[in-house]
């Protein structure tokens, strides 16, 4: 297909022809092409090295050169800034010779680079939201975005469900009441669940929706397991799949990328880390490494996920299960470039792993992938943007500061009674004082968020409970937890592969001066850290699994006996949907293992409420999969629980919530904005999602599965705690 690429201006088909060796276009990019230059908002969906960057830079470029426009013409936003230092490079291919001038604008970038003079403006300029949030309250560079014309979101997967999302849906809608006309917004993303809902949230109905999504065929694929239930063994394994390759190695946290770093870099070469919490110059370290010749590996969480170019890789070593299908498509993404055969190897600890990984593996040849669900009830960010409106305007009427936060996409359909209630309560605790008819930021707001011009204010991310780790020489080495620093009296400490020793902590800064240490005496942890819950999408999968005892998979005979073995020990009975109730073993009477393959965030909730129904010396624990409860009595203790549970099933919204508690005390950054019953409906939607579990409780049968003696699992033995037994 010739027609678009003959249509591309002359200097651009220089570009792609001289520079990238392209005559034509890529089916993605004719598609985006057509649908950006038909005046759409366009939601791309295209695998890792798709092709989507250039799918949505064309039809920009092309434009721009064809028809000029003073000021910033295009925004491009991105969820990191090292997403952004990688892309920028490429973005400069496609503009230098055409003429277009870029700049990039982040927390990195020296405050002397982000300005401009007049006639100076760059035709696209890269930037995250943060960012973005201040250059709308610089006045004069904000009248750069008048002739905006485009908006390119990247990554856009990353924000949907966060409130980062809620905070950019903000942005997107000031935007367009800055620019003249209302801005062309394209997202690109890798393979989502619900492509036509989430284009939608990014369009909000302003004009046309044109979503492009094409079929990528089918690669050849190689995959290899190691199952051992000792670390060291899990660490030769690792280094035996990395010796002489390049080589990526997917952790599932910060913490457990530090565990690797350490027990494979003295006994393999050219072994880099990559998380979110080392320093951007390690990360750099590390990208560019990987460039170079020969052999290399990066221990990574899901930071290089996103798409940072790493070149081409001989092998994606995957230790334990990722959190989603999505994340594993993502990761399994940047193996297989260029002709050759993608390859991932998976190190797990046991015949559990072995289980999710297939159920991780059905799902992906199957394109079941998690749908995303942006945020319901966002007062948070209500509560950020109360505040920058107010920094920004200095003074407004009450009536007004209403009418604009109630204007805002993702506020809209919140009463305007309920934003009255903020806003009153905002003047009752003093972060609003009223001057007759007139608003203006109270006493409180310059106590709590006035530090550093209210810095605080442009990004709902909470920063508070980290701090830097720097040398005395200045050298950021990166970030630790604040938990971490306030509970560490002496010793050494690992971060980065390297050892370290805290000499200095300035509280009033988050700042701490650490020098080299000689020997580790404690590892580096982050609250948070841990690995998110397995999906919802995975735990029905593994459900299935068990359901027909076997997988769909042509697993090699080894892998194949490990998990029928596995599956063997499941009671019989499990079908592929419903909530099952059983005794836990005929020696270990007073205790129920409720198989309820729904997730963390469902089987928290149901935690809490059967806990709450039973009382007394009552313990219950969960997984993503199943409840452990003890103590449940020694006689009948199936069906009690069973009815206990078909109780909550048939509870109506008001009882449930009144045996909910409320999120501790920090949960939200601007929560202090908040009424309490206010933060509990938010605690509600945004921790709980009790919407969904009202609904997914509902809907599922309570079956109770009678106990033998010749249960597989007559032991009581409790396995590995994930899926029960």
């Amino acid at each position: 297909m010739r027609g678009v690429f003959a249509s591309l201006h002359e200097s651009l088909q220089g570009v792609l022809s001289d520079r990238l060796g392209w005559t034509e276009l890529r089916e993605v990019q004719e598609q985006t092409y057509g649908a950006v230059t038909r005046g759409n908002d366009v939601l791309v969906i295209a695998p890792t090295a798709g092709g989507k960057s250039e799918a949505a830079l064309i039809p920009v470029i092309d434009n721009l050169i064809k028809n000029g426009r003073p000021g910033i013409a295009c925004l491009y936003l991105s969820p990191l800034k090292a997403l952004i230092n990688d892309q920028e490079d490429r973005i400069s291919r496609f503009c230098i010779p055409t003429g277009l001038t870029l700049a990039k604008w982040h927390g990195d970038v020296p405050k002397g680079n982000r300005v401009w003079k007049e006639g100076e403006t760059p035709h696209i300029l890269m930037i995250t939201p943060e960012s973005l949030e201040v250059l709308l309250h610089e006045p004069k560079l904000a009248a750069s975005l008048r002739n905006l014309r485009y908006i390119i979101v990247d990554e856009l997967h990353a924000f949907v469900e966060s409130e980062r999302g809620v905070h950019l849906k903000t942005l997107l809608y000031r935007l367009d009441r800055i620019a003249d006309n209302p801005v062309q917004r394209i997202g690109l993303s890798a393979t989502v669940g619900n492509p036509s809902e989430i284009l939608a949230w990014l369009s909000d109905q302003r004009h046309g929706e044109e979503l492009v999504a094409v079929e990528v065929p089918p690669k050849q694929k190689q995959f290899s397991f190691v199952i051992e239930p000792e670390e060291p063994a899990r660490m030769d394994a690792v280094i035996r799949f990395i010796d002489k390759k390049k080589a990526l190695v997917f952790v599932n946290s910060r913490r457990e990328a530090e565990n690797v770093m350490n027990a494979i870099s003295p006994r393999a070469e050219h072994v880099y880390i990559h998380h979110s919490s080392v320093s951007s110059v390690m990360r750099q370290e590390a990208e560019e490494a990987f460039l170079r010749e020969g052999g290399a590996c990066i221990i990574c969480t899901s930071t290089l996920e996103l798409g940072i170019d790493i070149g081409d890789l001989d092998i994606v070593v995957q230790v334990g299960p990722p959190a989603s299908v999505s994340s594993f498509l993502q990761r399994m993404g940047r193996s297989g470039r260029r002709g050759k055969a993608g390859y991932v190897a998976w190190v797990l600890s046991d015949a559990c792993e072995l289980l999710i990984s297939v159920a991780i593996l059905e799902c992906a040849m199957h394109r079941r992938i998690e749908p995303l669900h942006p945020p319901e009830n966002s007062l948070n960010v209500l509560a950020q943007q109360l505040l920058l409106n107010m920094l920004r305007t200095k003074r407004t009427t009450k009536k007004s500061l209403l009418a604009t936060l109630h204007s805002l996409p993702p506020f809209s359909r919140i009463p305007r009674s309920v934003i009255e209630k903020i806003i009153d309560f905002a003047i009752a605790e003093g972060y609003l004082t009223m001057d007759g008819d007139m608003l203006m930021l109270g006493e409180a707001s310059e106590k709590v968020f006035g530090t550093a011009n209210y810095r605080d204010l442009y990004s709902v991310i909470s920063g508070s409970e980290t701090c830097r780790a720097v040398t005395p020489e200045g050298e950021i080495i990166g970030t630790l937890d604040a938990r971490f620093v306030a509970g560490k009296k002496s010793g050494d400490f690992s971060l980065g592969g390297k050892v370290w020793q805290m000499v200095k902590f300035d509280e009033s800064h988050n700042l701490v001066v650490v020098i080299p240490g000689s020997e580790q005496t404690s590892r580096a942890f982050w609250t948070g850290s841990d690995k998110a819950g397995y999906s919802t999408t995975i735990c029905s999968a593994v459900q299935e699994i068990i359901s027909r005892k076997g997988t769909l998979l042509p697993l090699p005979q080894k892998e194949q006996e490990i998990l029928a073995e596995r599956i063997f020990r499941m009671p019989a009975g499990i079908r592929k949907s419903g909530i099952f109730v059983r005794e836990r073993g005929i020696a270990k009477r007073g205790e129920v293992v409720v198989y309820s393959f729904n997730g963390g965030s469902f089987n928290r909730l149901l935690t809490i409420l059967v806990g709450r129904e039973l009382g007394g010396k009552t313990r219950v624990r969960y997984s993503d999969f199943v409840l452990l409860i003890r103590n449940a009595g020694k006689e009948g203790a199936v069906r009690r629980i069973a009815k206990v549970i078909q109780r909550i099933q048939e509870s109506d919204y008001e009882t449930i919530t009144a045996r909910i508690g409320t999120a501790p005390p920090g949960s939200w950054k601007f929560e202090r904005l908040l009424p309490p019953d206010l933060i509990r409906e938010m605690t509600l939607s945004g921790q709980y999602r009790i919407t969904d579990f009202i609904q997914g409780i509902r809907a599922a049968e309570i079956v109770v599965l009678e106990s033998t003696s010749g249960d597989p699992d007559e032991d009581g033995d409790d396995h590995d705690g994930q899926i029960g037994g």
